[in-house]
């Protein structure tokens, strides 16, 4: 069996057009090799943050990604700095302690890290 391609992706803007920039990365890459093919995960943290919140724009797309197998997870140091706790998030994303360093070890660990 081969080895799977790894894809990190940091979303760091309160942009939605970046935000879907980041979304249609992580689909495409899918399409392209195959959903079973690829380990992508989606960091968000400083004003990137916003795209997990309940309420978000991108809500309906968070979700629908992580139910294709992209993990997206927020940073925990940027929620505890905007006050924001897990009831504030959308249900479907996981949590790190610190978005910076889930990238620095991702890219360690062989992921391409894509910023959009």
């Amino acid at each position: 069996m081969s080895q799977k391609e790894k894809l990190v992706l940091q979303v760091s803007d309160s942009d939605p057009k970046k935000w879907n920039l980041a979304l249609n990365n992580a689909k495409n890459v899918q399409d392209a090799l195959g959903r079973d093919k690829v380990e992508i995960e989606l960091v968000a943290y400083g004003p990137g943050i916003d795209m997990l919140k309940l309420g978000s724009t991108a809500g309906n797309r968070v979700n629908d990604a992580v139910a294709s197998g992209v993990k997206v997870v927020a940073c925990e140091n940027t929620m505890e700095a905007q006050k924001l706790t897990r009831a504030d998030m959308l249900k479907s994303i996981s949590y790190v302690p610190a978005g910076v360093i889930e990238l620095m070890q991702k890219q360690r660990q062989g992921y391409a890290y894509i910023r959009p």
